[in-house]
This record gives C-alpha cells, structure tokens and sequence, in this order.
C-alpha cells in the first residue's frame, strides 16, 4: 500500500482489526487476522507489544532498503527446516510426494523461481521481489535423531479449527518441535471454510507459533482452485510478518500492511481476474495487485510477492526469527556404527506408592549396525548400581522396550538414572545420548489429619506432586495472595490458552482405615473471563479426585465450574487476583474410601481458557465415633459433671427438631431448636449455674423421642 496508508497509526489499525467480522461479510479462506483478533481480546497487552515490536521492526526495514546490497538479495541463501505434522484421521491421504510437491512450491514462490511469474503483468515486473529464503524438510528431529521432516499423527477428531487445538496432543492434534528451531506446518482437516492460519512472530504462546494449512491445499489436493500449494506460501507469508495486501479493513481504504510497494486495495479478491482490476482504492490503472500471495486469489492467479515484501520477510528471519538461522534442522545425520540410547524411561511412574519398582525403559539403536547385546545400568541417586545385560536384534534406528533389575526407592524425592554401556561389547561411539534421569518420589502414607497452607520454603512440599502432562501452565505457589497466611497455590488459566488440558495437584497418600468418617476441606477462590451466565459456554473445571491405586484411575467427588466455581461476582477479563472476601470453604465427605485404607487425593485443574482458580487451607480430617455412641447411637458425656457436658448422635441426625434438658423436677431448663435439615451431630452445653442433681436430656426427633440423664456435681 502506498506510503500515506502505510503511515497510519499502528494502534488504530490494531483496534480496527477488532471490526474484522463487522466490516468483512464474506467467509474468509485465512483465519491468520480472526486468531489475532482472538488473542487482542483475551489478553489487551499482546496489542501493545505487537505495537511497540511493529514500531521497532519498520525502523529495522527502513533501514535494509536504504542498505542497496541488501535492497537486492539477502547476504546469502538461507536454509529454514521445516516439519510438516499431517494430523487426519488417515494421514496416509496426504502423499510424501504431495509434501515433496509443497515444499518445491514454496522455494520456487519465495525465490522467485516460479514459472508461472511470465504472468506478472509488465507494469508490475518492476515490483518482482526475489528471496533468499529457502525451505528443506528437516533432516534430524530436536533431539538430534535423523528424520524425514514428515510426521503421520491419527487423530480421532474430524476436523479443527483456529483454536490451535491441532498443534497439540492432548487436543488430538501432534506438539510442536521446538519453534526456535524449525518451521512447524500442521496439514489437517480445517472447518469453517478456512483453507489456513499462521502466526505473526510474537503472538500467542511460542509453542503455538507455525503454520496451519487444509490438508486439500497441497499439490493435488481436492480443493478445486485452491489446490497448487500457495496456501502455505501465503501462510508463512504471515508467519514472516507480512499482512494481507488489503489491510483488513473492510474496504475502508484506510488499512495497510506496512509495505510501500504494494497497490492500496479495498478488500479481498476472489476467483482469477485477468488484465486490470481497479476498486474504489486504487481506481485507475494498473489497479490492485491480485497477483500477490498474501491476496485471496485463486491459487493459479498467485505468482509473486513485492520487493518491499521480501525486504519484510528477511528482516524478520534477520530479527524476529532469527534462532531459525542457527538451526541444525537441515543438516543430515551421520549415524556412528556402535550407538546404543535410551530413549524414554517408561516405568515406574514419578510418585512410587512402594518403596520397590521394576524400571522399564525404550532402548534405541542409534547406530548404522544391528545392535545385538548393551548391558543397561540403573541406580537411585548415588546408589547401587544394578545392571541388566540385554541381548538381542535391533536394527538400525529401531526401538525395544527392555524391563530393567528391581530397585528400591528410600523415602524422599530421588533422582532414578539409567544408562547404557557398551552396546555390541565394544566403547559406545557417541555417549552423549547414552543416559536419562528421572524425577521420582516415594513417602509412605501421612496419617491424618493433614493440614496444608503453602507457607514453607519447598514447593510441591514434601509428599505431594504435580502432574503436567503438556510441560507447561501448571499449578504453582503464589505468594500475597491467600486466605490465611501469606500463600497459596493457583493455576493460570487466564494465560493457559490450550484448551482442554488437565493439570493435578496431588496430596501425598493418606491412610483414613479404621475410621468412622473422612473429609477433605479446602479454601478456593475463581473468576471467569466470560459472564458466568452465559449459556453453553465451556468453563475452566476443578475437580476432586480419589484413587485408590496410587493414580492409576480416579473417582471424581467434586467437580464445578463456571456459575458454580467462581466467589468472584462477574466476569473480569483481567488476571483475576481474589480479595480476602472472595475465598469460599467447600467440603466433602470422602467416607465412602474407608475400606481401601489408603488413598491418593488429587485436585485437577481442566483448562478452557478463562480465568485463575486459586485454592489455600488444604485439609484431611478424620473422625473415630466413641464405640458407645456408636452402640447407642445417642450418648451425653461426662456423667457425672461439674458444667460442660457434649450430647452426640451418631449417625448424623436427619430429622432431629429440637433438644431439651429438663431438671428432675420437670422443669425445662435449656432448649435448642433445630430447623428440619440443619442437624448436626454434636452439641455442648454447661450447667454449671444450675443447681446440683439429676437432669434430663431428651432429644426430639419427627417420629420418635430419646432420652438421657447426667448428673451434676459440685
């Protein structure tokens, strides 16, 4: 766009991106500007530091085109890995060739290689801009092993969306290779017409930054016009922080993308003009440039970006991506002969509920030879070592699952260590992915009651843990900011953008057998982003679980969300932070587990993205019932007595109305009456101003009466 649209405001242009849907009535094929708009309102400081990055950045390209040599080209040719995550319910529809076929795609569109550029009409050749940037598929994965920068993930899910939800496991999508390193491209089944979404750098989570394309976009594919694989050459577009040529601002003619050479456009183009095309904001010839990657033309009607373009997009890979260039991702891996690896410890699981365990571990051939024999070695801390020899054949680059010798974790939290040694009975060639360590932690059960305010220095403190599953927003300990005390423990949801994940917070095992009655009390205290009122909306969930098999399987007992979770009145849509009048005390009977003797408590955090739950005053209480009261189920305490005197039920009483307490003359001396439902099964009194002797104590039930008598002394 021309240098005076260009000049606009960057603050403005960010709010008018909120009037995205207001101002544009057609479906839109990118969903790149609808997950910005996303991102701007559930977190307002993203705006600002978009703003003050974009700030920056112009001056950075500014400063590229006035150096000529760097006008023209890029010092020299880079190479960017790419992964390519085809995540569909049979990513065998998608081809090697077909990815083969995208990847020729984008170095011919990026380099200005692409035959179809003798379509650039002759007014605009002088604006054919030419890249350095160049693309391989990754020769060797982050953790340095040789791969074919193609990885098949099944999902059960029929299709996703701009949620982000196909960059990630847990949502049955496929995780991210580290993002500083490659160019992450998932391939899927997008819904809601969208044929693709990037990410501009600085947005969003770093794990979330790449490239979502339709998998019917690749060469080939099934999407009619839409099938040449310029969808990804117009997604890294924005992943190299370009915009689209139109400005998104809904035919205004006031929006930019930041580029001089690019013609002003009023909105998106569609189908495959020919010849000159003007609109109300460029009205004369040569018109808008339809030709251009980052419009929506069809894909045969694709075939250049701008000299200006181009000087955007290696800036950024110079400034805003510039970890990619250091990358290793390209370089093919030399295998060693005798490489023998533990890839993954498997067993135990991090909290041990016995002191013995059986490790078992991925063993991986690292080397170009078969391995036939390794002896793999394990110890706790600085413990014994205890070897297992494994013989066998494991061909190269292959995977075995071997079960290790026993060992014996002390209480406390450890470190477990296994490694392996000589693989083939010679000297391992290359050691540094011989050895693995591993958190693990075992404490015998705590007898109640267990009472937990998060004041102490250790977090988890001793006996408990937190499970993460995903590696990232967990709980964690939060200081000025409690119900009692100094601190307590929150999980971030108003920053966990990953919706669906599920975070615990588990208390070390208890031991509640031979008891009459179990509780666990808590304080909590919870916000949403949304109005708790709004119907069929998704909100952050927290639960109370009980296993009984040291975490295997969970029975939840507890579980609110949204109008039922939060003590904070509305919504906020800032970080919620509760006053101290904003904690509420819930409790819950977890009786029913007396007869498996031991338990493990956990609190699970489910995330959907609105708002922080906070939890302090954490406590496990049991109750053991006099053997009288129980026989008897109606009992005063002490006889005789010098004033204070208990009267128990037990059961609780359901239908208790009132208690009376009578001297042995008949007269009433004390009452207590009780609204239907609100009984509970201890009550005290004194009558220690009474006149010694014998009184009554008479409990009045709907259908019954029971009596008892004391006696009181001097």
């Amino acid at each position: 766009m021309n240098s005076i649209v260009r000049r606009f405001s960057l603050p403005l242009f960010l709010f008018l991106l909120l009037d995205i849907h207001a101002a544009a009535q057609k479906k839109e094929k990118c969903g790149t500007m609808q997950l910005l708009e996303m991102q701007f309102r559930k977190d307002p400081t993203l705006k600002a530091r978009m703003a003050r990055q974009e700030a920056a950045f112009e001056q950075a390209v500014e400063a590229r085109l006035r150096n000529k040599a760097f006008a023209k080209e890029q010092a020299a040719p880079v190479l960017v890995p790419v992964v390519f995550h085809i995540v569909l319910s049979n990513p065998s529809l998608v081809t090697d060739a077909q990815i083969q076929a995208q990847l020729d795609t984008i170095n011919r569109d990026y380099a200005g290689l692409n035959g179809d550029s003798v379509h650039i009409p002759s007014y605009f050749k002088a604006l054919f801009g030419k890249s350095q940037i160049n693309f391989c598929l990754a020769q060797r994965n982050p953790n340095g092993e040789p791969t074919t920068g193609i990885i098949r993930a099944t999902t059960s899910q029929s299709s996703f969306t701009i949620d982000d939800k196909v960059k990630h496991a847990e949502t049955g999508g496929d995780n991210a290779w580290d993002p500083t390193r490659y160019l992450n491209v998932w391939v899927c089944n997008l819904s809601g017409g969208y044929l693709g979404y990037g990410t501009f750098p600085g947005m969003g989570n770093l794990v979330d930054q790449g490239v979502v394309i339709h998998y019917g976009s690749v060469p080939g594919g099934f999407l009619t016009g839409y099938n040449e694989g310029k969808t990804l050459t117009h997604e890294i577009g924005h992943y190299f922080n370009l915009y689209h040529v139109w400005g998104d601002d809904g035919g205004a003619c006031t929006g930019t993308d930041y580029v001089d050479d690019t013609p002003n456009q009023a909105d998106a183009t569609s189908g495959c003009p020919s010849g000159v095309k003007t609109d109300a904001c460029s009205p004369t010839p040569p018109g808008i440039l339809y030709q251009d990657y980052m419009d929506y033309s069809d894909d045969a009607c694709l075939v250049m970006f701008t000299n200006g373009q181009v000087a955007r997009m290696e800036t950024a890979l110079n400034s805003l991506r510039v970890s990619l260039l250091t990358s290793d991702g390209c370089q093919p891996v030399v295998l060693k002969s005798n490489d023998a690896a533990v890839r993954a410890i498997l067993q135990p699981e991090s909290r041990l509920c016995n002191p013995g365990f059986t490790p078992a571990i991925t063993l991986y051939n690292r080397g170009s030879s078969p391995l036939t024999s390794v002896t793999i070695l394990a110890q706790v801390d600085n413990g014994s070592i205890v070897a297992t020899p494994w013989t066998g054949n494991l061909a190269s680059l292959g995977t075995t699952t071997v079960t290790l010798s026993a060992l014996t974790a002390p209480t406390g939290n450890h470190v477990l260590t296994v490694y392996t040694s000589t693989p083939n009975g010679v000297a391992d060639e290359n050691s540094s992915n011989d050895t693995l360590h591993y958190n693990i932690m075992y404490f015998p059960p705590f007898n109640p009651p267990i009472a937990e305010s998060f004041e102490g220095s250790n977090f988890p403190p001793d006996g408990w843990d937190i499970v993460n599953p995903d590696g990232y927003y967990t709980w964690q300990k939060v200081t000025g900011v409690s119900k009692t005390g100094q601190s307590s423990v929150f999980i971030d949801n108003y920053d966990y953008s990953i919706n669906g994940q599920q975070d615990y917070l588990r208390l070390p095992q208890v031991n509640i057998a031979n008891v009459d009655s179990a509780f666990i009390s808590f304080q909590v205290a919870a916000a949403t982003y949304t109005e708790p009122t709004t119907l069929n909306n998704t909100w952050d969930t927290l639960e109370v679980l009980v296993s009984t098999d040291c975490g295997a399987t969970y029975t939840s007992v507890y579980k609110k969300w949204g109008s039922l979770l939060v003590t904070h009145p509305g919504a906020t849509t800032k970080a919620y932070v509760p006053t101290s009048t904003e904690w509420r005390k819930d409790s819950i009977d977890i009786s029913s587990f007396i007869g498996a003797g031991t338990v493990l408590l956990a609190f699970r955090n489910t995330t959907e993205y609105e708002n922080n739950i906070y939890l302090d005053d954490i406590n496990v209480r049991t109750v053991t019932v006099n053997p009288n009261l129980k026989a008897k189920g109606f009992l005063v305490t002490p006889s005789p007595t010098s004033g204070q005197i208990a009267v128990q039920f037990y059961p609780q009483p359901k239908d208790l109305k009132a208690i009376v307490i009578y001297s042995s003359f008949g007269q009433k001396v004390l009452e207590t009456d009780i609204n239907l439902g609100e009984a509970n099964n201890y009550y005290s009194y004194d009558l220690s101003r009474f006149a010694p002797g014998v009184y009554i104590i008479r409990a009045f039930f709907q259908d019954r009466v029971v009596t008892n008598k004391v006696v009181l002394t001097r």
